[in-house]
């Protein structure tokens, strides 16, 4: 058996409330799990990490990204949403291969490893075929990093005599081979989920079968919601009728549902996955944090599209942040004549957002998203040493606030490091992205399309 690793000296923040926050404090892990976080912690022949400087926090959770586009970096950030549909779904989605599909989904989990997040919601809707599925699959098994994947379905333009997507059910056979085959358990490094259609895009029909596969294989079933005309009217409302909604189900976006209906989501137990920043490129609304928090909830987070923009967790939480506390700062504006007597948000609310909440998306925060005893050892590693982190007056806010993707030292996922002195575990790196570069190159051309095209 390996040996026990002290990680010694750090700040550490560990969203637990019985834990606690220590100024200086040693986290010991043993195997793949979190064995000990105390002021000072002493055990023989331990391997030791000296993290003085450091702040320590559970591996962030992106809790919705299509990795699959991760060849298409920075080609759709001028596009809005109806400009994606077009030239993603309907044209760019159609030229990839299973090779495209699993050198994009393992180089985007190599980046989302070295920018921090140990667990990647891999929302995966371009898989025409198993073998599209599998390569992904296999890329998140190559890249170590913590994965759920949700596994999706392909949204082109139908070809003549085909059904338009939103009338064809979820496939129930490929499910069942990746539980048979792959996902045969819940307990591993990769476990299993649904990026279903939803009712806002499918045919009440379809919805129905894909909330009750979900329920049947007791996975969490995800959905878009949002980005023009529902495509069943009164769809969400029969489905509650129906007894089909409550934990389990996540609505990613949900910036255009009613009050009332989404006042009924939350009270029936639905989560929510906001990702700020594309949902304010892209035109689906201003994010739902707010409107959770006035319903004691609140929000995971994800980076959505990394042919947009970056994706760094951080980022996200600031920008999050950012957006609700300026709506804030506008609405007391405007009913009282003046700003906020303090701040509406604290820090501390974002670095959950990008953690425990992510966790508890997945149903999984027994297992993940705080540096809690027991718990599996994902965690972050911060230099606070830079120039431009000194000094640290508030480590949460140094996190949330000032701190990129640089300024992560290591990364541990359950017990392993994956990234360590800023070197991140990917052997043959230089050529995975030559193929990656060449990948997205062919794809681009063979549509016959540039950045500025659209």
């Amino acid at each position: 058996m390996a040996r026990p690793i002290l990680i010694s000296g750090a700040t550490i923040l560990s969203m637990d409330d019985q834990v606690g926050d220590l100024a200086r404090g040693d986290i010991l892990v043993e195997g793949e799990r979190i064995v000990a976080v105390a002021p000072r912690i002493e055990v023989d022949g331990a391997e030791v990490v000296d993290a003085a400087g450091r702040i320590a926090v559970p591996g962030f959770v992106n809790a919705h990204m299509h990795t699959w586009q991760t060849g298409l970096r920075s080609l759709a950030a001028d596009w809005t949403l109806l400009e994606y549909f077009r030239w993603v779904h309907a044209g760019l989605a159609t030229r990839f291969t299973p090779d495209d599909i699993g050198i994009a989904t393992l180089m985007g989990a190599y980046g989302q490893i070295d920018a921090g997040t140990t667990t990647l919601v891999d929302w995966c809707h371009n898989n025409p075929t198993p073998a599209h599925t599998d390569a992904a699959v296999e890329a998140l098994a190559e890249s170590g990093i913590r994965a759920a994947f949700f596994h999706g379905s392909p949204k082109p333009d139908p070809k003549p005599g085909e059904p338009h997507f939103s009338e064809v059910p979820h496939p129930r056979a490929e499910i069942e081979r990746l539980r048979r085959e792959t996902f045969t358990g819940d307990d591993g490094l990769m476990t299993l989920g649904l990026a279903i259609l939803g009712p806002h895009y499918s045919t009440l029909e379809v919805a129905r079968a894909d909330f009750r596969l979900a329920r049947e294989f007791g996975l969490v079933a995800s959905m878009h919601q949002g980005g023009g005309p529902a495509k069943t009217l009164g769809g969400w409302e029969q489905l509650i009728a129906e007894g089909l909604v409550g934990p389990g189900i996540n609505v990613v976006h949900g910036n255009d549902l009613s009050d009332a209906l989404f006042s009924t989501l939350v009270d029936l137990g639905v989560s929510f996955s906001a990702t700020p920043e594309n949902e304010m490129t892209q035109g689906h609304g201003f994010p739902v944090t707010g409107r959770l928090l006035a319903r004691g909830a609140a929000p995971s987070l994800g980076v959505d599209l990394e042919s947009v923009l970056a994706g760094d967790m951080m980022g996200v939480g600031r920008i999050a942040l950012g957006m609700q506390r300026s709506l804030d700062n506008a609405r007391s504006r405007q009913e009282t004549g003046a700003i906020p007597s303090t701040s509406t948000i604290r820090v501390r609310q974002a670095l959950a957002w990008i953690t425990i909440e992510g966790a508890r998306m997945l149903g999984l925060d027994h297992r993940i998203g705080s540096l809690t005893p027991g718990k599996q050892a994902d965690i972050t590693l911060i230099d606070a040493s830079a120039l431009h982190l000194q000094p640290v007056h508030d480590p949460v806010a140094t996190v949330v606030m000032q701190a990129g993707r640089g300024d992560v030292e290591a990364v541990m996922i359950a017990g392993r490091f994956r990234k360590r002195d800023r070197v991140l575990d990917a052997p043959g790196l230089t050529e995975k992205l030559a193929r990656l570069t060449a990948s997205g190159a062919r794809i681009v051309d063979e549509l016959g399309l540039s950045r500025s095209a659209a």
